[in-house]
């Protein structure tokens, strides 16, 4: 009876500390990105100038559908890096081995012909990342967590999806902060997969002091 009483009282402290982390996540997130947005604002109004000055007149932003937690679909936002018709020169470059190997492996391509000399900028500093702050205001994200991946990548892959998908995705997260396109598809997922795992404040607070680091030293980015 009392071994009963103490498995009670120890689920009903884990659901009490589940809903104090989520609620203080989330409550983090709001205030991040509402502060966020502020800054986003004259960041869009330079990089639309410059996008200009180079005579592309296209939006700025880059609009993709992505699986968020329980494995539905959102439009995700980000500052647009490549040509206009990326997905077009994506298929024809995955023609070539060279190319369909590194994407295979990375579900990225070193030194991509498809990215313009502002989205090298963007992507060095991650200031292509901001506008999923508006992700995150509108719930579809999370400052940190795995990152949302596109329909298929996943089993692709031959991720799990019950532990990927357990959670919100995230602007940044362990693999973003640790190695990023430095590393091999499967070893992403194992970084992944350990923070979906092993949530905490303390592991939030850490992976936002390694995501600086990584922005700073433009660790993994490319």
């Amino acid at each position: 009876m009392i071994e009963e009483i103490d498995v009670l009282e120890a689920k009903e402290k884990s659901v009490v500390s589940k809903f104090c982390y989520q609620f203080t996540k989330r409550s983090f997130d709001v205030v991040c990105s509402l502060l966020g947005c502020l800054v986003l604002l004259p960041i869009a109004l330079v990089v639309k100038v410059m996008y200009m000055i180079n005579g592309d007149f296209n939006s700025i932003f880059y609009t993709q559908k992505r699986i968020g937690k329980d494995g539905k679909e959102f439009k995700f936002y980000k500052f647009r890096t490549m040509v206009p018709n990326a997905d077009e020169v994506l298929k024809k470059l995955l023609k070539q081995k060279k190319y369909k190997k590194q994407w295979e492996s990375h579900h990225k391509i070193d030194k991509d012909p498809r990215i313009t000399k502002i989205g090298k900028i963007l992507r060095k500093t991650s200031l292509d990342e901001l506008p999923q702050l508006i992700n995150v205001l509108k719930s579809d994200m999370s400052l940190i967590g795995p990152r949302p991946l596109v329909p298929g990548e996943l089993d692709e892959h031959k991720g799990n999806h019950k532990i990927y998908e357990s959670v919100k995705p995230g602007i940044t997260g362990w693999w973003a902060s640790h190695g990023r396109s430095a590393l091999t598809y499967q070893e992403r997922l194992k970084l992944e997969y350990y923070y979906v795992q092993n949530q905490s404040l303390k592991l939030d607070i850490k992976c936002m002091f390694a995501t600086v680091m990584a922005v700073l030293k433009k660790t993994g980015a490319k």
